[in-house]
């Protein structure tokens, strides 16, 4: 034993070791959690293959094999199945004990189509019907693929009309003949899109048997998973992820896309920043370079260090009392009057979140600008004093150059807590369902009184207020796994930045 730890450099001992092990521990367990999230959120969106099962009994079912399990009794084991058709069912999940597999194949024609109402479909297309005719087998399915492309391009057109948010709101603040014209134009123009997205009708069935009619606008995609090529299914797996990303939540948020609730978490965390940044600045510049230091200054440090340490959700009870219904209840009351008793900023929205957090994460910047102004020499004040300067251009000129890494650190730290947090957004701004981001062509373009979604709020909701968690758990993952990517690309903007005016004002000595 004696030798082996002669081997270790003199004076060290264990502990660089064991700093080591530590840091690669910490590296693991993060590769090892992103995995996980990769493999089950992004697995979602491929293309998995379609089973027909036969049952010893004579019954047919088609489903996607989600997993293996040792049936409760622990006699054998049994596979869960994800078989859609809920109009037809009731339900979407079948468990199938193994013993009773008579056969199990994969026939090509099996297809899979994703709708608006009722989830998923599984099972055969047997006929396309619309005014020019009807339209069976083979070329059933090739006049169903281009009828999707045009369907596609039509929805795309809709959304490309976004006048009519606008002049609803004019609307709340003014009522006109031109405006009723013009809404009235854009509401024909939608019901015209839609007319032409309608009248096609698709004949499906079932394996066992059942027959259904499906209105073709109801269908957002169809595919059939066992007919396709290793490249088609990457094809799909990317815009899969890319409609997961660019898209709307729909169906109680347990499809679609999280898009706005990408541009929630964002906006809100660049809102937090812009507040954040300057008042804890200032905040320690005062306390480490103009504050007398006595004894109000060190309770004043330990009260801020201890602000640190307050849970989440009580800054989300003060924010709801002093933001939402202190400072915005006078606002309606002063300038909104006319809107009472529906309120425009004394309710929750992304300014009183955005200032929530800001006074969440105000204590970690100004105990990291502290620190990085604590770091700089007394030689380099001396200096710039003795040289002529003020105490202004010392300070803005030679200590703040020197300490803006370390106010970066601090931005960075706050970020990162920022981003996560959702305690406090449920009370003051937060909503499980806000398709439009709070940001259009109308003055002042950025709407800080509207809701917005969150991707710390949605993974909660959907976690835990979804009617079938089986259903909603990659989606979990995939939401989860963007959180942690957007986190870390705003922290490691942060860092970059902060190299780049390390390198430019050189590296502080350790004291």
């Amino acid at each position: 034993m004696r030798a082996g730890w002669a081997r270790l450099p003199r004076g060290e001992g264990p502990w660089p070791w064991l700093a080591a092990g530590s840091v690669a521990l910490s590296l693991l367990m993060f590769s090892g959690l992103v995995l996980l999230l990769a493999v089950r959120g992004l697995g979602h969106f491929w293309p998995a293959p379609l089973s027909l099962v036969a049952l010893e009994d004579g019954r047919l079912l088609a489903g996607q094999a989600v997993r293996e399990e040792r049936r409760a009794d622990g006699a054998g084991r049994e596979r869960l199945y994800l078989t859609a058709n809920r109009d037809l069912d009731g339900a979407i999940w079948t468990w199938v004990d193994l013993e009773e597999i008579a056969a199990e194949s994969r026939p090509r024609d099996l297809v899979v189509l994703e709708r608006t109402r009722w989830g998923s479909f599984q099972g055969r297309l047997l006929a396309l019907e619309e005014e020019r005719g009807r339209v069976e087998g083979e070329a059933a399915w090739q006049a169903l693929e281009a009828r999707l492309d045009e369907l596609q391009a039509l929805r795309r057109e809709r959304l490309r009309d976004q006048v009519v948010v606008p002049l609803v709101r004019r609307l709340e603040r003014e009522t006109s003949e031109a405006l009723v014209a013009e809404l009235g134009a854009a509401n024909a123009r939608i019901r015209e899109l839609q007319a032409r997205m309608g009248g096609t009708r698709l004949l499906l069935e079932s394996v066992d048997g059942r027959q259904l009619e499906q209105p073709l606008e109801q269908v957002l995609r169809a595919w059939r998973p066992n007919a396709m090529s290793t490249p088609q299914k990457l094809a799909a797996w990317g815009q899969g992820v890319w409609r997961f990303l660019s898209e709307g939540p729909r169906a109680a948020n347990t499809a679609g896309g999280v898009w706005p609730a990408i541009f929630g978490t964002v906006l809100m965390v660049l809102l937090m920043s812009v507040v954040v940044t300057p008042f804890g600045v200032l905040a320690g510049i005062y306390l480490n370079e103009v504050a007398h230091q006595g004894r109000f200054t060190r309770l004043v440090r330990i009260a801020v260090r201890n602000l640190a340490g307050v849970p989440s959700i009580v800054y989300g009870v003060f924010g709801l009392g002093v933001f939402v219904y202190g400072i915005g209840g006078t606002l309606d009351e002063w300038f909104f009057a006319d809107r009472l008793p529906s309120p425009t900023f004394g309710t929750g929205g992304l300014l009183w979140a955005s200032l929530t957090l800001a006074l969440l994460t105000l204590p970690v910047v100004i105990v990291a600008t502290e620190e990085g102004l604590a770091r700089v020499p007394d030689h380099q004040r001396e200096g710039a004093l003795a040289l002529g300067a003020t105490r202004v251009e010392m300070l803005t000129r030679v200590v703040l150059p020197m300490t803006t890494p370390a106010m970066l650190t601090g931005v960075i730290l706050a970020i990162a807590r920022a981003a996560g947090e959702v305690a406090p957004l449920m009370l003051v701004g937060v909503a499980k369902l806000a398709p439009q981001v709070p940001v259009d062509g109308e003055f002042p373009f950025l709407h800080l009184e509207q809701k917005f979604m969150h991707l710390g709020y949605h993974i909660y909701d959907v976690a835990f207020h979804g009617g079938d968690v089986e259903a909603a758990l990659p989606l979990v993952y995939a939401t989860a796994l963007l959180l942690v990517l957007v986190i870390l690309v705003l922290n490691l903007t942060a860092i970059f930045l902060r190299h780049h005016l390390r390198a430019r004002h050189g590296v502080l000595p350790r004291r």
